[in-house]
């Protein structure tokens, strides 16, 4: 069968395909009586919008969202959550499937084409369908929703690496995040970025990226001990995002080459919450919130479509070559590190409403 439902409290299903008419997202499970409006959706939609610079897809994309459900006028005016399904609805106002010719006799190296037609024995070439990180967009807006059930976390996303190259962390200036098209804290790594993204879209390649985030406020005591661990759901929502590869929570993959007593995190009396001195864990323990920063780093791999021709095969399993046309980022982690922050929005949201739940 197929899946396109996330979440356990807050639930969230997305609908659509990359060249269809529109798309959206149903978010059931919401709280009553939250304040929402398209305004409190539309800066993060805005913020993951294509076309904005050369260093993202062309295609323009103004992604206004619609509420069609869940929503009422309150007694002060203002329209509020009902506690019923919130339906979000996206138009595609620019698509080009002329584009996809090529894409519909043969399969994209590093794509989902072939394994989508493996599984159902039918796709939809035409940008990848449900397969395409245009379905991103309704998990921003969803995510957008998410915010709003815990106004006590500040989430920040943004990028730390992109093509093998790294931010200073000497240099890392929150400030200067949204003043660079890369989300990018490091002004100096933003300034060589800049000319090696160029460099990949004009040779018709691509790069890869490392996205960092940041969740500040979380609570200790969010999450379970086995099957709903916070970590574990975080990393099952980020690998869901569209060229994901990789998810480190913490220190992740470090931490297996330090010592058991350089990957601890000490705690010191605070009279109350204990305080820490290290954040190897990023913030969890156990699958369960301890009050710290919530940290992880996700892994985009090079945007599978460009223009230099690879080796592929056709649907009747002839050897060719395929060079995808069209409009595609030469950096995809750029334009997926909001849809990082939506995620990780809609997985704190659910675990906040279990954990009521089940604590009070």
């Amino acid at each position: 069968m197929s899946w396109n439902t996330f979440g356990r409290v807050l639930r969230m299903t997305t609908w659509g395909e990359s060249h269809g008419p529109a798309l959206g997202a149903v978010l059931d499970g919401c709280p009553p009586g939250l304040s929402l409006a398209e305004g409190d959706i539309q800066p993060w939609l805005d913020a993951r919008r294509p076309g904005q610079n050369k260093f993202t897809t062309q295609r323009q994309e103004p992604d206004p969202v619609r509420i069609l459900s869940g929503t009422f006028e309150g007694q002060d005016g203002t329209q509020r959550t009902t506690g019923t399904p919130i339906s979000l609805m996206i138009e595609n106002v620019d698509q080009r499937s002329k584009d996809y010719s090529e894409v519909a006799r043969a399969y994209r190296p590093g794509h989902a084409d072939y394994a989508y037609d493996a599984k159902y024995g039918f796709r939809d070439y035409r940008g990848g369908g449900r397969s395409s990180a245009r379905e991103t967009a309704a998990r921003v807006a969803a995510g957008a929703v998410a915010r709003l059930v815990i106004p006590e976390v500040t989430i920040e996303a943004y990028v730390v690496e992109i093509g093998g190259d790294s931010i200073d962390r000497a240099r890392f200036d929150a400030a200067e995040i949204a003043n660079n098209p890369f989300w990018c804290p490091d002004p100096a790594a933003a300034a060589r970025w800049a000319q090696a993204v160029d460099e990949a879209r004009l040779a018709g390649s691509s790069l890869g990226a490392v996205v960092e985030c940041v969740a500040q406020g979380v609570p200790a005591g969010w999450g379970a001990p086995i099957y709903a661990k916070l970590d574990a759901d975080l990393a099952g929502a980020m690998m869901g995002i569209n060229a994901v590869k990789g998810v480190e929570i913490g220190d992740g993959f470090t931490a297996a080459r330090l010592s058991g007593e350089q990957n601890a995190d000490p705690m010191r009396p605070g009279g109350g919450p204990p305080v820490f001195q290290a954040n190897h864990a990023g913030g969890i323990a156990g699958g369960i919130s301890t009050g710290q920063p919530v940290v992880l780093r996700v892994a985009f791999k090079p945007t599978s479509s460009i223009l230099t021709p690879v080796e592929t095969i056709d649907r009747e399993g002839n050897a060719t070559e395929i060079r995808t046309k069209g409009r595609h980022d030469p950096c995809v982690g750029i334009r997926g590190t909001p849809v990082v922050a939506a995620m990780m929005a809609l997985v704190l949201a659910d675990h906040k409403l279990l954990h009521r739940a089940q604590c009070g």
